[in-house]
């Protein structure tokens, strides 16, 4: 598995007892539909109004308020369950690229050199063909190789034949190179933080 929940915030199947229940995870994606519910009721409510205060506004007081109390019920519970929670990280990297996943970054890559996507697609596709053959992955294809499935194809498309490789190429704005996750995280801490102020001022 590629994670551990703490036994505080699952239970055993009353069949297998290898497994473990998501019980936390579980709850909160149906307070998610619940919540969701409330918030399309409140929006059709709230629809055609006309400026000011109507009398239409006193349904509004219900939604709001079980919205507010599942979140006060979902949010802590999750918090708990996402900070004692283990990830198998080796695991996840180990199986990551098996089954051809980086033959799209092939393809990408070439896209980058001006090959026009149709016949990128195309070449990515000759490699796995050529890689499945031999029973071998992508990165195991030799230069020789690569050179004879395209004269487009060199060895820097080594550069994207890894995880590593495959993340970092795609550098566009929200994009998982490191640098564009850092953004994206510094972000998301900023708007934890004003959620938190808005949290403490309740």
């Amino acid at each position: 598995s590629f994670i551990t929940l703490d036994d505080s915030f699952s239970t055993g199947s009353s069949i297998m007892p290898q497994k473990k229940n998501p019980d936390i995870a579980e709850l909160a994606r149906g307070k998610a539909g619940r919540i969701v519910g409330d918030l399309v009721g409140l929006l059709a409510t709230l629809k055609a109004l006309p400026l000011a205060y109507n009398r239409d506004l006193q349904e509004d007081k219900e939604p709001v308020f079980d919205q507010v109390d599942s979140l006060d019920l979902v949010l802590p519970a999750f918090t708990g369950m996402m900070a004692t929670l283990v990830f198998h990280t080796d695991r996840m990297a180990e199986l990551a690229p098996q089954g051809f996943s980086l033959a799209t970054d092939i393809a990408d890559h070439l896209v980058r050199r001006g090959v026009p996507f149709r016949s990128a697609h195309e070449i990515s596709g000759a490699c796995v063909k050529v890689a499945e053959s031999q029973g071998k992955e992508l990165w195991d294809l030799t230069d020789e190789e690569l050179a004879s499935i395209s004269e487009h194809l060199d060895g820097s498309v080594r550069s994207v034949l890894s995880v590593e490789g495959s993340i970092a190429s795609r550098d566009a704005k929200g994009g998982t190179a490191p640098s564009r996750v850092a953004e994206q995280e510094d972000a998301a801490s900023a708007t934890i933080a004003a959620l938190r102020g808005f949290t403490r001022d309740r």
